[in-house]
């Protein structure tokens, strides 16, 4: 027998009680039943996102509320700024190119988190940029950006929108929208939501929705005007994702019965207890400024080929890391540490990473990775119990 533990960036593992509610029969989505639950899953929203305004729902993965967020408030031939740090900083680049925008890229090497600096020269610089978009945690690297502090700058700039993927950040590490002048921010439900794939989540603030009432890119299924009139009446423009939306209710449920600020330690113990041991092993972190507490990438040890050392602990261990994506790809590692995980998960993940290590021929103490993630979690989790 092989037992399975899903430990890649997304898709998470979901909690038993998730799947349990989202097996129950299926219930019309234009009825009262469905529409209380709707309306108590956006109004729980709220404090995780860190707003007052309306989070909407959206059946779609990730990418369509990055997509929402493009063609609801900008036009064709807007120049806007794009934080290009990974793999997904490039794909707003692509969304806003595939939308005719002018796209001028802040460009770093990746597992480089921007500097504020960079940010404000680029603002400076491109005075006439409509938006700003970035990652808070760009999942391709492990890397975060300084999303507080750089909101912060862009409240200065009247006529340029702050547009943030929490994708990996949003149920992670607290983040306040309202606070920060987040103007948009999107998820997905497939990482710290413990959800399966296929629903997002978009929160816009007042100075957005004042753009989306210039914006003229084309939108039909995702035009955010339909949804935010429809979901203010506890319902959807179009057929939402039913069994998703259930189990995103007692999801939010678990999360704010633990408590969000609990929910944001353990994330931050697994995180900082697996930096912890893979230092341990000799490995380099992939992420030189400040890692993300939802993964941890690192390269591998010369000579190891990352792909087949991924394939090798997910079939033969039953044990699903992440490899690395574009130049990365066989280079690195990916240990996640989102959404249903706690710290015994870590102790498997720094297991499985050490006999594969081991397997490939890694010289290393065996135990040394184990013991340095048990110190942290020691430390910051059993020793005050």
């Amino acid at each position: 027998m092989i037992k399975k533990y899903l430990l890649a960036p997304g898709p998470t593992m979901v909690p038993e009680s998730v799947l349990l509610e989202m097996a129950k029969p299926m219930m019309h989505h234009r009825t009262s039943e469905f529409s209380s639950i709707f309306a108590n899953v956006r109004e729980k929203l709220k404090p995780i996102f860190g707003t007052k305004n309306e989070c909407l729902l959206i059946s779609g993965s990730g990418t369509a509320a990055m997509e929402a967020a493009v063609v609801n408030t900008l036009s064709p031939g807007d120049k806007v700024l794009v934080v290009n740090a990974g793999k997904f900083g490039k794909r707003w680049a692509e969304i806003c190119t595939k939308f005719q925008l002018e796209v001028v890229t802040i460009d770093l090497e990746w597992g480089r988190s921007v500097r504020v600096e960079q940010v404000e020269s680029a603002l400076i610089e491109h005075p006439d940029a409509k938006a700003l978009f970035i990652q808070a945690s760009e999942t391709s690297t492990t890397a975060y950006h300084p999303v507080e502090k750089i909101g912060n700058l862009v409240k200065l700039f009247d006529s340029t929108l702050f547009i943030v993927d929490g994708i990996t950040s949003v149920g992670v590490v607290e983040t306040k929208m309202d606070e920060w002048g987040i103007d948009i921010l999107v998820t997905g439900s497939q990482k710290a939501f413990m959800l399966p794939p296929g629903l997002s989540i978009i929160a816009m603030s007042d100075k957005a929705w004042k753009f989306v009432e210039q914006s003229k890119l084309p939108k039909y299924y995702l035009d955010l005007v339909k949804e935010k009139k429809a979901q203010g009446n506890d319902t959807t423009a179009y057929t939402p994702a039913v069994s998703l939306i259930i189990g995103l209710n007692k999801v939010l449920d678990l999360m704010h019965d633990e408590g969000l600020e609990n929910v944001y330690l353990r994330h931050s113990i697994c995180a900082n207890a697996t930096r912890k041991a893979v230092k341990a092993l000799g490995l380099q972190l992939l992420a030189k400024d400040i890692p993300s507490n939802a993964a941890t990438g690192f390269y591998l040890p010369d000579g190891i080929d990352g792909g087949k050392l991924v394939k090798f602990l997910r079939e033969s261990m039953g044990v699903t890391f992440a490899g690395g994506q574009d130049h990365l790809k066989g280079k690195i590692m990916r240990i996640s540490h989102l959404g249903y995980h706690d710290v015994f998960d870590t102790i498997i993940a720094i297991s499985a990473l050490e006999l594969g290590l081991k397997k490939f021929g890694f010289e290393f103490e065996m135990g040394a990775g184990i013991k340095a993630a048990e110190d942290v979690i020691y430390e910051h989790r059993i020793k005050g119990l």
